[in-house]
């Protein structure tokens, strides 16, 4: 597998839009991707996904379970393709021979660190160059707590040697922030362990893991705390996964790009098919939709304990809203393409609470502010509140934006490009691949202006 870092840059250039029209349908959740392949390498028997997201996140978790012993065959090819993996049991992965390495995935860097804290062997996990700059001491912390070792680099950056222990002790671990990452780490040692496992946050994080976890067999007990101050997830471990057919939905993160393009071009009229509309994960069409926002849901239904539909949305004028803390976790990866449907608003839009933007794959904060600016746009951070002030007409744009290896700033950019009076180039789309690989011919299928920057397609 190509490492990302040697992949040349790909600029591309996104210039005022037609009407948007047509029906598309976006990759696989790429959350409920990871955890399809981790568990079913943990299970018993043969676990069938459909509609895995086929990005360089995923692909990587697939390439370190099957390092791990678990047997992954693809089967068919492009939407009918199927992901079949025969797991080993937990407790049953055997020792990697090679440095395991993860690309630009947080989430699949820290739910693996979870998983191999737990196993009778030490193993080297790298990324390329945006992964090597993220902390990791969120997971080392609890996770030092069941017996294991971790030595990494300043500041708990990758590479990092986890040594495992082989006798993992359960954890009651109350987690000072709301991180599914965390939470997830630290169940998946759990497994392995005797016992319950608790975890605690004070919001509740993305529930992803339980769910699949309940699918899978596991006893597992959550909900929100006395008076809805926070969040509980109780684990027992050491149980016989089964293996499983999952359906993976449409990633809301992912729709959440066409969707505000959609809004945002006037007399656009698109439907997403099959997005998946987790609580816990829809806090963007929430707000979107108190700013004013056309969106409907269509064939509302649920696939393998997922609330799943197909969202009908049409462009209109957006107002300017304050956007609480406490939704953040709910949204905390599309406060970038919020940034830039409140550009296009009229009025004011706070976003409180993004401190944990300032860790993602690049200070997403910052980048988007700096971005927003470079377009024309009144944008500034007041501490971990950022601030955009519209006037419910598109903003100026010709500007190039620098990206830093992060995809959502990456289509983010694009989509303003398709609404700016002026084009926006974005100077790398080739991090777009790593969670919507194909968000280029899907933006143009529904008609986006959005060319790679020496025309090629």
């Amino acid at each position: 597998m190509t490492s990302p870092d040697s992949i040349p840059a790909v600029p591309a250039v996104a210039s005022k839009s037609a009407p948007l029209k047509g029906v598309a349908r976006v990759p696989g959740d790429k959350s409920i991707s990871h955890r399809a392949l981790i568990l079913g390498g943990l299970a018993v028997g043969e676990t069938t996904v459909s509609g895995l997201l086929e990005g360089e996140d995923v692909l990587r978790t697939a390439a370190v379970m099957r390092a791990l012993g678990a047997r992954i065959e693809r089967r068919g090819g492009g939407p009918d393709a199927s992901w079949h993996v025969w797991g080993q049991g937990v407790g049953g992965l055997s020792e990697p021979e090679d440095v395991l390495d993860m690309g630009n995935s947080g989430t699949g860097a820290r739910l693996m660190a979870g998983l191999l804290s737990a196993y009778p062997f030490t193993s080297v996990m790298t990324g390329d160059a945006s992964l090597r700059r993220r902390p990791m001491g969120r997971v080392i912390t609890p996770l030092s707590q069941t017996g294991a070792r971790f030595f990494s680099r300043a500041n708990g950056r990758l590479p990092m040697c986890i040594v495992g222990t082989p006798l993992p002790m359960p954890l009651a671990y109350d987690s000072p922030v709301a991180s599914a990452q965390v939470k997830s780490a630290v169940l998946l040692a759990g497994l392995h362990a005797p016992g319950e496992t608790v975890v605690t946050e004070p919001a509740a994080s993305r529930d992803h893991t339980e769910r699949m976890f309940k699918h899978f067999g596991v006893t597992v007990e959550c909900g929100h705390l006395a008076g809805g101050k926070g969040y509980r997830a109780v684990i027992q471990g050491q149980p016989e996964l089964t293996g499983r057919a999952i359906v993976v939905p449409g990633d809301p993160s992912s729709a959440a790009f066409p969707a505000v393009a959609a809004l945002l071009v006037p007399g656009s009229h698109v439907t997403l098919q099959n997005v998946g509309l987790n609580p816990l994960r829809a806090g963007l069409f929430d707000t979107l939709k108190e700013m004013g926002a056309d969106i409907a849901y269509a064939n509302q239904r649920d696939e393998a304990g997922e609330p799943v539909a197909d969202l009908v949305v049409k462009a209109g004028a957006l107002k300017g809203i304050t956007v609480p803390a406490e939704r953040a976790p709910s949204m905390i990866d599309e406060y970038p393409i919020l940034a830039v449907a409140a550009a296009c608003a009229e009025g004011e839009t706070r976003m409180e609470g993004l401190g944990e933007l300032r860790v993602k794959e690049s200070d997403r904060l910052a980048t988007m502010v700096n971005g927003l600016v470079a377009c024309g746009v009144d944008a500034h951070a007041e501490g971990d509140t950022m601030v955009v002030r519209g006037n419910g007409n598109p903003p100026k744009g010709g500007a190039t934006i620098g990206v830093h290896l992060d995809h959502r700033i990456a289509m983010s950019f694009l989509v303003l490009g398709q609404v700016a009076r002026q084009s926006v180039t974005i100077d790398d789309a080739s991090s777009t691949a790593t969670s919507f690989p194909n968000f280029m011919p899907l933006m143009r299928d529904i008609g986006s202006t959005i060319v790679f920057s020496d025309a090629k397609s």
